[in-house]
Formats: C-alpha cells, structure tokens, sequence
C-alpha cells in the first residue's frame, strides 16, 4: 500500500500547473513597470484612434 503511494503520480498536473502559474506571476511582478507601459500606448492608441472615425 506505501509502495503504491509513493509511485503515484496522478498530482503531478496539479504541481505543474501551480508552478507554472508562480513563474508567471513572478515574470509579471518583475516586469510590471513595462507592462504597464506597453499597455498605456495600446490604450492611447485605441483612444486616438476611436476620436479619429468620430
């Protein structure tokens, strides 16, 4: 019955899932200065954009 435990790896695509998701939002809490740019352009160019066909 321990053997069976511990050659069971049925949870290992719960770990990588919560893995992936902390490298995630590592990468974003490193960069969030550039994405919060990235995002401020896009956001200026939509506006610019929308006042242009009005």
């Amino acid at each position: 019955m321990l053997r069976k435990f511990l050659e069971d790896e049925s949870g290992m695509g719960v770990v990588e899932v919560i893995l992936i998701i902390v490298v995630l939002i590592g990468l974003v809490v490193i960069f969030q200065s550039n994405i919060k740019s990235v995002v401020s352009k896009i956001f200026t160019k939509i506006n610019s954009g929308v006042s242009k066909v009005n």
